[in-house]
């Protein structure tokens, strides 16, 4: 066994797993499509509880080879299994880890990747009432230097990004639309949800309290022309080291018009969201989203962001920035009304950029997010909207659906990738046609839909040819070493539960990587539960951000 970091593993290439039948590891709920996947031949499978008893028996189906994992796969479907329980999937002697069949199957796992964002929290102490065993002191409490301009800047808290300490706009606006999205979406499940954080019992949801923490972190990053610093961050990745323990001189950056166009949409989403809660930061932001556009207009070319040399945090650059000002137009639009707005979102919609770029209506992760500013076009009530550009956006979502419905159709992993979507970070990629399965779902009343949003979740919790569950916490074969630097250096064996891990990426693009596994191995398998191994292994704010608004789209349907 080899230590890392403080843990013990075994860094092998490929699935260490015990198990040789691939479930999710979390469960199945009792109406829902159920399947395995079982990479040898057999002719019959069975459903088996704790003690070995055997509760179910069928024909597994042969689909053939997988082209996305190199295996040659049988699927066990035990759809017509409802019993409430705890089982396993045999066959030829060989056994899945353990699932549950149960109505509740995603309560727990919906409440940790969403009390997961506590954990990122920065600037305040993670309290043992709330953070348990996962408790430290404050971090990056300092004021950071402005680059470039001179004069200091309080920019004191907001979410940890990532497997590093540096806050980045672009980055942060994506996740907290996404969880302010699945507010707005199905508020009736987070009305009700408790994350035992500090501000828990105050009368406004969990959800929008941790989405405020970020929020109030994101206008101290705002210039007072209403320009938007891009990142806050170290010259350099800190060590592995816990955040307190992280002194080094804070610095912040240039501004960007991807970050400025971003948080003004994040605003004027928030300022409609919190105006039923706290009137006053509701002006708050949306003041700070006009003055923010209105610099915009001002400066209507790309102000593009590039590290400074000697650099070596995130850059989340992009090299335009018209779906970020879709966004913010759109949002703005949707808050105000005001014919401003929607003259720009109008102009953008129709613009060339656009021109053979159609995906980028419907994306929805921060390098493109214009999928947001559609989404938010569709649910704007303004009497002036033109309702047939809303209809064009929502027939793009289901064209876009029924895409990767035909992509989930041919996987023998029921995975809705390509081989080429296997890059940093893929979980994001599964989890994001996740949810673009749920809108068409939603857009078009077709609940067939749901069913491919759900497989999508199967696979990110074990129904892959690994086996692994790439939720920290949740499977009997779960990630648990990810590039996340107080995971590794808290001395806790265990990590965080409910973190997202980036997953299979079949570039490897950091050193480790290429090491561990061999060139030309097949995408979904590019994967080693390894601390190092930081573009397959990281987590993120924006990974978990999907994932909540993946769930809470599945609860909602269940309850309802």
């Amino acid at each position: 066994m080899l230590t890392i970091y403080g843990k013990k593993k075994e860094p092998e290439f490929g699935s260490n797993s015990p198990f040789r039948i691939y479930v999710d590891q979390a469960g199945y709920l009792p109406d829902s499509r159920k399947t395995a996947v079982i990479p040898f031949e057999t002719k019959v499978f069975a459903i088996t509880d704790e003690n070995g008893d055997k509760h179910f028996e069928g024909e597994v189906t042969h689909f053939g080879q997988d082209e996305c994992s190199g295996d040659d796969v049988y699927i066990a479907d035990f759809s017509a299994f409802r019993r409430p329980g705890s089982y396993r999937v045999t066959a030829e002697g060989k056994s899945s880890a353990l699932f549950r069949i149960s109505d509740g199957v995603y309560k727990e796992l919906f409440f940790d990747v969403t009390k997961a964002f506590y954990y990122f929290r920065c600037g305040c102490d993670l309290d043992k009432r709330f953070a348990g065993v996962y408790s430290h002191p404050r971090c990056h409490c300092g004021f950071a230097e402005i680059l470039a301009e001179g004069g200091e800047v309080n920019v004191r808290g907001g979410w940890h990004d990532a497997g590093d300490y540096g806050r980045y706009v672009t980055a942060g606006a994506c996740a907290c639309a996404q969880l302010l999205y699945s507010y707005k979406l199905f508020p009736e499940l987070f009305g009700k949800m408790n994350l035992n954080i500090p501000e828990s019992g105050s009368g406004v949801p969990d959800i929008l309290s941790e989405c405020r923490y970020e929020l109030e972190w994101m206008l101290r990053m705002q210039r007072d022309d209403g320009a938007v610093y891009h990142k806050v961050t170290t010259m350099n990745h800190a060590p592995f080291i816990m955040p307190e323990r992280d002194t080094d001189k804070l610095y912040v950056f240039n501004v960007s018009s991807s970050a400025t166009a971003d948080f003004c949409a994040l605003c004027a989403l928030a300022a409609g969201i919190y105006k039923d809660y706290d009137e006053d930061f509701s002006k708050r932001l949306k003041r700070a989203s006009v003055r923010a556009f209105n610099w915009l207009e001002e400066h209507p070319e790309p102000v593009i962001f590039f590290n400074p040399p000697g650099c070596n945090t995130g850059v989340y650059s992009e090299e335009f920035d018209f779906d970020n000002r879709y966004w913010a137009a759109a949002e703005l639009y949707s808050l105000t009304g005001e014919k401003r707005y929607h003259d720009l979102f109008l102009a953008i919609y129709g613009s060339p950029f656009f021109e053979g770029r159609s995906y980028l209506k419907t994306s929805l992760g921060y390098m493109n997010i214009g999928g947001l500013g559609s989404l938010a076009y569709i649910m704007c009530r303004n009497e002036d909207k033109n309702s047939g550009i809303s209809r064009q956006l929502a027939d793009l979502f289901a064209t876009e659906a029924y895409w990767l419905a035909d992509k989930y159709k041919k996987s023998g992993y029921g995975a809705a990738l390509e081989d080429w979507e296997y890059y940093w970070g893929s979980n994001m990629v599964l989890l994001h046609h996740g949810i673009k399965f749920v809108l068409a779902a939603m857009l078009t009343n077709d609940n067939e839909f749901y069913t491919c949003a759900e497989e999508q979740l199967h696979v990110l919790l074990g129904r892959n040819p690994l086996g692994i569950s790439y939720v920290t916490g949740h499977g009997e074969y779960a990630s648990r070493c990810p590039h996340y630097r107080p995971s590794a250096a808290d001395g806790i064996e265990e990590s965080v539960p409910g973190l997202v891990i980036g997953g299979p990426n079949r570039d490897l693009s950091d050193s480790y990587a290429k090491t561990l596994i061999p060139a030309g191995t097949p995408p979904m398998r590019c994967y080693v539960d390894d601390e190092r191994c930081f573009s397959l292994n990281e987590t993120t704010i924006y990974w978990n951000s999907p994932a909540v608004l993946l769930l809470a789209a599945l609860e909602s349907r269940k309850k309802n």
